[in-house]
């Protein structure tokens, strides 16, 4: 698998040929400007957790302009067909759908949602991806949940992508739980550092991973890696 940090709590996995895009707010993140342009990001699927803005901003110009296939909440789905956008498939908590490069599960997220007009946005959910060429676990915005547990005792994950960045999610302390909870030591960071309230000191928290027997990857905005 081949995973690019775009800013924030979005990245794009290319899994089995497929180009997976999760949670796209690149345009209005100050942090990307000159690294990350969203009108050249690719995808063949657009996943989305919840409707908070700095999660969905660039969803609907990058979706029209793809054509990718946007899976998410019901609730986040019928906004994008009022936005015009065309190609989804509506999902909740508890489901899973087949696709081309593998399976998806969406699970259980502590957390809010509402789209950037106000709008009801359903719950927030993070996603399991399963593939021939390896599972993780994207948590999405949430607290720290004994849900995970449930993740780590029916499913072997490689690598998982936790927020870290506390105030609105959980933060590292929490994360090094999760990962006891879903039973998987290799976490790429997110949701930190973007806004002044989630502003963390990255030295202190792969130090307190690597105490842990852990690891903690934290990207370069535009950064790509293997996995």
């Amino acid at each position: 698998m081949q995973i690019t940090y775009y800013g924030h709590s979005c990245f794009g996995v290319e899994v089995n040929g497929k180009k997976l895009l999760f949670d796209p707010f690149i345009s209005p993140n100050e942090l990307t400007k000159g690294l990350v342009d969203a009108t050249t990001v690719e995808a063949d699927y657009i996943l989305i957790s919840h409707g908070h803005e700095d999660h969905i901003a660039d969803a609907v110009a990058i979706a029209k302009r793809t054509k990718a296939k946007v899976i998410c909440n019901a609730e986040i789905c019928y906004w994008l067909e009022k936005q015009g956008v065309e190609n989804i498939h509506p999902m909740n908590i508890g489901g899973k759908v087949k696709l081309e490069f593998g399976n998806v599960k969406c699970v259980v997220a502590i957390h809010s949602s509402s789209l950037p007009d106000g709008s009801n946005g359903g719950n927030p959910m993070g996603f399991v991806v399963e593939s021939t060429e390896g599972n993780f676990y994207y948590a999405g915005d949430t607290a720290l949940t004994y849900d995970m547990k449930l993740i780590g005792d029916y499913r072997s994950i490689n690598f998982a992508f936790l927020p870290i960045g506390d105030n609105f999610t959980m933060g590292v302390d929490n994360a090094l739980i999760a990962c006891d909870f879903i039973n998987c030591g290799d976490i790429i960071g997110m949701h930190y550092d973007t806004f002044g309230f989630i502003q963390i000191d990255k030295s202190e928290a792969v130090y307190k991973f690597n105490r842990a027997g852990k690891n903690l990857t934290l990207l370069e905005i535009g950064q790509t890696i293997k996995k």
